[in-house]
C-alpha cells in the first residue's frame, strides 16, 4: 500500500490548514486511569515532566498551521479548561486564530450532556456553520504523538475523498481492540468493524491489521449532513466507529491515511489509557534515544508551566548525596541529600534526605520525606509522603494502601495517603 507521506505537495496544503476547523474530542473520564481522574479529565493528566496529554494535539495542530481550534469538554473539566485558558491563550483573535472551549451546553437536548463522539460534534453544529471552515478535522484529546495533520489533508483532497480516518499498522491480536479498517489497493476502506475477533488484514500483509486512530477529516457540509442524519437516528449510539464510519463506506469515498514516516515505517503513537501504559510512556522518555523526541525544535510541544527557578541537588556526603542518574529532572526540583535512579520527576518536586526513588514518575509539587524507598510507583500530583514511607516492595502491603497494577506499577494519591483534598488539578 502506497505511503501519502513519501509523495510530494504544492503548497495548496497551507490554504487547506489555514480554512480548516480543528475539533479535539476531551471530554471522556479516562476510567481505566483509576484514580488518576477522580478529579480531572483524562486530557488533563500531567505527561512527560512539564506537559499535559492535552498539550500533544494541540501543539500538532499549531505546528501543523491549523489556528482555529475547538476543545471540547465535559467531564471534570476545571483543571484542562484552567490549563488551556493560561497556556493556550497566545492565538490572535484578529487573524481569526483561537483554542476555544466548548463545554456540553444542553444546546440540542435539554435532557442530555454529549451522548457519544458523533453527538459531541453534532451538539455544536450551529457553531461550526458560523466558522465557516472548508473542512474539519476530528481529535482524540487523550494520545501522545507528533503528526503533521496538513499532510493528512492534503491526502484527502488528492484523493477526492468525503472522509479520511487516520490509521496504524498493528498486529492482528492488538487490532482487537480498536475499530479496525479493511482497505482496497488503493487505500479506499471496504468496511469498517469495531473491536473484531477476527480483524481483516491489510492487502499486501496478512499479518498486519489497519486500526483507527480516531483522527477524522471530514468534508464540512458532508459532516454535517451525516451528524444530521445520526441525530434524527433512535437506534444509534451517536458514536463515530459504530455508527456514522459504517453507515457511509458503500456510498462514499472513505479514505485510509496510514501514519507513517518517510521511511515508511510506522509513527510513534501511544494510548496511554491505563496505568501500566501511562508509567511505560513516560519512563520511555528517560532512554538515551526515545521514540518520541522532547527536544526536537523543528516540532516542540507548547504548554503552559508555571515560572520555576533550576532544578537543585545539594549535599555531597558519603551517606547523603544529592543525585539523580539516568533520569529526567524537571524544573522546580529539590533532591536534597537524596538518590533518584531512573526516574522522571514533574515540576516543583521535593525529595529529601536519604530517601531512595528508582522506575518512578513523581507528579508535580510532591514532597517526600526522609528516608523513603520508593519503587516503580506514580506518586500523584501534591502528594506529602511521609518520612520512611516504603512502596514497591511488598506487594501485598501497596495493596492494602494503594492501587497496584497488573504489571505492578503502585499508584499513590492524595487520598491514599489520608490528604482528604477532594480535588487534584
Amino acid at each position: 500500500m502506497s505511503n501519502p507521506n513519501t509523495q510530494n505537495h504544492d503548497r495548496f496544503v497551507s490554504h487547506l490548514t489555514r480554512n480548516a476547523v480543528a475539533l479535539i474530542l476531551a471530554g471522556g473520564r479516562g476510567s481505566r486511569l483509576k484514580n488518576m481522574t477522580d478529579w480531572r479529565a483524562k486530557p488533563a493528566v500531567p505527561f512527560g515532566g512539564k506537559f499535559r496529554i492535552i498539550d500533544f494535539p494541540l501543539s500538532n495542530c499549531i505546528n501543523s498551521g491549523i489556528r482555529k481550534i475547538g476543545v471540547l469538554t465535559q467531564y471534570k473539566s476545571d483543571s484542562l479548561n484552567r490549563h488551556i485558558q493560561q497556556g493556550w491563550g497566545f492565538l490572535k483573535g484578529e487573524f481569526g486564530e483561537y483554542v476555544d472551549l466548548l463545554p456540553a451546553q444542553q444546546r440540542h437536548d435539554e435532557d442530555s450532556w454529549y451522548l457519544g463522539t458523533a453527538d459531541a460534534i453534532y451538539q455544536n453544529i450551529d457553531i461550526l456553520r458560523s466558522r465557516n471552515p472548508e473542512h474539519i478535522i476530528i481529535l482524540a484529546g487523550d494520545h501522545i504523538y507528533k503528526m503533521d495533520y496538513g499532510a493528512m489533508l492534503a491526502d484527502h483532497v488528492s484523493q477526492g475523498a468525503d472522509l479520511t480516518i487516520g490509521c496504524l499498522e498493528v498486529s492482528l491480536e492488538e487490532a482487537k481492540a480498536f475499530g479496525v479498517m479493511h482497505v482496497d489497493e488503493n487505500r479506499r476502506v471496504k468496511d469498517f468493524v469495531e473491536k473484531p475477533e477476527n480483524p481483516p488484514h491489510m492487502p499486501d500483509r496478512e499479518d498486519t491489521a489497519l486500526a483507527s486512530m480516531g483522527i477524522y477529516v471530514f468534508n464540512t457540509e458532508f459532516l454535517f449532513e451525516q451528524l444530521v442524519k445520526d441525530g434524527d437516528n433512535p437506534d444509534s449510539t451517536h458514536d463515530f466507529g459504530h455508527d456514522i464510519i459504517p453507515s457511509v463506506i458503500d456510498d462514499y469515498n472513505i479514505n485510509a491515511y496510514p501514519f507513517l514516516n518517510l521511511q515508511g515505517e510506522q509513527s510513534y503513537w501511544r494510548d496511554v489509557g491505563t496505568i501500566d501504559a501511562y508509567w511505560s510512556a513516560n519512563m520511555e522518555l528517560i532512554g538515551v534515544k526515545p521514540n518520541l523526541n522532547l527536544y526536537d525544535q523543528t516540532w516542540p510541544i507548547w504548554t503552559h508551566q508555571i515560572q520555576t527557578p533550576p532544578a537543585k541537588f545539594v549535599f555531597d556526603d558519603d551517606d547523603r548525596r544529592g543525585q539523580a542518574i539516568d533520569s529526567m529532572v524537571s524544573g522546580g526540583c529539590v533532591i536534597s541529600g537524596a538518590t533518584v535512579r531512573h526516574s522522571l520527576l514533574f515540576s516543583g518536586v521535593r525529595i529529601n534526605s536519604y530517601s531512595v526513588i528508582e522506575d518512578s514518575l513523581i507528579l508535580p509539587e510532591v514532597n517526600i520525606g526522609r528516608h523513603c524507598r520508593i519503587k516503580k510507583a506514580i506518586i500523584e500530583k501534591g502528594c506529602q509522603v511521609p518520612e520512611g514511607t516504603i512502596i514497591g516492595e511488598n506487594k501485598a502491603d501497596d495493596e492494602e494502601r494503594f492501587h497496584v497494577s497488573p504489571e505492578g506499577v503502585v499508584l499513590v494519591t492524595p487520598d491514599m495517603l489520608g490528604e482528604k483534598r477532594h480535588y487534584v488539578r
